[in-house]
């Protein structure tokens, strides 16, 4: 279920990044949205660098918690403890990068790495 959440997380910021394009540029452009996302500015462009933080760190957990899985391990507590203590990191982490808390969002980031590190060898 972390899993299942961790990837729905870049989806709610890009829908979230998309109420900054129309208020920056008056409507999102569909067209060449990458383009608008880059010339986004403050909040709208912190939430687009969170989106893609989240893509990042999602390839790693996935990893991580198919290794884990693969190994048995999967249904242990600890494997549990990890897979939320990251999934509410990367809760926390587009929070802390919205509000520009630089030193928090990077931090929280440590801690949801460390835990997918962990996965591989819990």
């Amino acid at each position: 279920w972390c899993l299942f959440a961790g990837c729905v997380i870049p989806f709610l910021l890009s829908a979230s990044s998309g109420y900054f394009r129309a208020q920056q540029f008056g409507s999102a452009d569909n067209k060449n949205p990458r383009a608008q996302q880059a010339a986004l500015e403050g909040t709208g462009a912190r939430l687009v660098a969170a989106q893609k933080n989240a893509w990042e760190a999602l390839a790693i957990f996935t990893a991580a918690v198919a290794v884990n899985s693969l190994h048995g391990y999967g249904e242990g507590w600890l494997s549990g403890v990890l897979a939320l203590v990251w999934l509410g990191a990367r809760i926390l982490h587009p929070i802390f990068y919205v509000y520009d808390l630089d030193k928090l969002r990077s931090l929280i980031f440590l801690v949801g790495f460390a835990c997918s590190l962990a996965l591989f060898f819990v």
